[in-house]
């Protein structure tokens, strides 16, 4: 799978992208493509939440499922939508956490560029998605990848905090490190399950406050207007 990618990142996981089922994973997209199929997000985002974040860069970590599989909002950062695309309804109860727990306003967009530009990688477990398939491209080869991605910061960096909302992300987190690293887990904000204790969690907080207690300057989680 031959993609651009920063040069902190090929240092770590180049390799793994050169593996039999990264091969399989690129000939499935390109069939897909060729299908008439619409996948999202476009190849050259693909890769956008590696490319937003340089590897020695990273601070926290925010991990999805997969992208949004709706017309023009995926763009490669996990939860995150570009401006002029409406807030979905998991990012929209992110921001209601945010407001309840630092007393910051709502956004009014939902590109979450600036997050990434403080060292928060917004990764999701699976890079590509079928427009209007959510799940479509679950094993089909990302979930290698991205195991590869965390399990590279929890051997080679310390102190990172790892959000990890919803059984699929916290699946994840038997990769991390604990005596390395803050691990805080809840349930998802999506609608379905945001009320079960993701509202409330004050993980935007917690985060700050282990990053301040390092030294490290906390993440301002208000977003700059679009």
């Amino acid at each position: 799978m031959a993609v651009a990618l920063h040069p902190s990142w090929v240092a770590r996981v180049g390799a793994y992208l050169e593996r039999a089922d990264m091969q399989a994973l690129a000939a499935f997209l390109r069939a897909e493509k060729a299908a008439g199929k619409r996948v999202h997000p476009p190849g050259r985002l693909m890769f956008a939440a590696l490319d937003a974040v340089p590897f020695d860069a990273v601070r926290v970590v925010i991990l999805g499922q997969d992208p949004y599989h709706g017309p023009g909002q995926a763009h490669g950062l996990s939860f995150s939508v570009p401006p002029g695309i409406a807030i979905p309804p998991s990012l929209l109860n992110m921001f209601k956490e945010i407001e309840r727990d630092l007393g910051l306003p709502m956004p009014r967009h939902g590109c979450l560029e600036s997050w990434a530009a403080q060292g928060v990688l917004l990764l999701n477990a699976v890079l590509s998605v079928e427009e209007g398939r959510a799940g479509s491209h679950a094993g089909k080869g990302w979930e290698g990848f991205t195991d590869a991605i965390i399990g590279a910061l929890s051997r080679e960096r310390e102190g990172l905090v790892f959000l990890l909302w919803g059984s699929y992300a916290q699946k994840k987190g038997e990769l991390i490190d604990r005596q390395r690293h803050c691990v805080l887990k809840a349930p998802h904000p999506s609608p379905l399950s945001a009320h079960r204790g993701f509202l409330g969690c004050g993980h935007f907080g917690k985060a700050n406050r282990w990053l301040q207690g390092l030294g490290s300057t906390p993440i301002d989680w208000s977003l700059p207007a679009a």
